[in-house]
């Protein structure tokens, strides 16, 4: 459990120190008459040197974790300078938000295909006991939790619902809310080492190489499909609308045979990729 402590005035101490040290000069100077002074002296630089070696200077956005004799003391998380028990062992600790770019990983995703998938991960410790006492080294722990963490929501869902038609949330779709469940694993990974995750978020997605070609092709299969599906639509109701404007006006009387003959060539006309080259009959309709 981390425990925030506020030690020594720091310039208090080092003042103290600078008076030792010249009481130290003084009796050494004034050792030649009185040899005695000469081991108050040797004192008064000792407990100078003692002091000196109990100052520490802490930055803004910085901690230092205290250690005596393997057991914890205490968190100062206060910036500027501080005097502590020289034989306490300390270890700096960073309290800035920093950047985590998380390198492109190649995983299968809930539909067994191959797919690149890279974030990026905004974290800062908050425990700074968990942080030094919890986990060996909380800079590797914090970049395997978060590869992780990636690996396990890209396999979760599909890359899109192509093959999954029914998939509510798919990686390319998910937007901010496969972001928000990627901060929500990330978190749950990282308190183990008092590390929060205020934010996560999905910089690359793309099939793999020795699919993407295929995929491509589907998509654009699938694109086209549907394209055709609204022109045949639209095309079926032009015709009907034209029939049903012949017949209302009586513009002219067509029999069963030659209703087929019109919608077929205005189904050719209105559905085909170029434009139609119309054939002019110069005798009737029926030669």
């Amino acid at each position: 459990m981390e425990k925030v402590i506020k030690p020594m005035n720091g310039y208090l101490a080092l003042f103290l120190s600078l008076i030792l040290l010249g009481v130290a000069i003084f009796l050494f100077a004034n050792a030649g008459d009185n040899p005695v002074m000469v081991l108050p002296g040797g004192i008064c630089v000792l407990a100078c040197f003692f002091i000196w070696k109990g100052l520490m200077i802490i930055q803004p956005n910085h901690a230092r974790v205290l250690n005596f004799f393997g057991k914890y003391v205490g968190s100062v998380k206060d910036n500027g300078l501080f005097f502590v028990n020289p034989l306490y062992s300390t270890i700096r600790v960073t309290l800035r938000v920093q950047n985590l770019a998380i390198p492109t990983l190649k995983v299968n995703d809930k539909m067994g295909n191959p797919v690149e998938i890279a974030a990026v991960v905004v974290w800062q410790i908050k425990d700074t006991y968990k942080a030094a006492y919890e986990v060996a080294d909380y800079m590797v722990y914090v970049r395997n939790a978060s590869e992780a963490a990636l690996r396990n929501l890209a396999t979760g869902f599909a890359y899109d619902n192509i093959e999954d038609e029914n998939a509510l949330l798919t990686l390319r779709d998910g937007g901010q809310k496969v972001n928000e469940l990627l901060e929500h694993e990330l978190n749950e990974r990282l308190a183990n080492a008092g590390i929060v995750a205020p934010e996560a978020r999905i910089s690359h997605l793309a099939y793999a190489q020795e699919i993407a070609g295929a995929m491509l092709q589907r998509q654009q299969a699938t694109a086209i499909v549907a394209a055709r599906f609204k022109i045949v639509e639209g095309a079926v109701g032009m015709v009907e609308m034209a029939l049903e404007m012949l017949s209302q006006k009586q513009i002219v009387e067509l029999d069963e045979e030659k209703k087929a003959t019109m919608v077929s060539n205005l189904l050719v006309v209105l559905c085909g990729e170029r434009g139609a080259q119309p054939v002019l009959n110069t005798g009737t309709l029926y030669n």
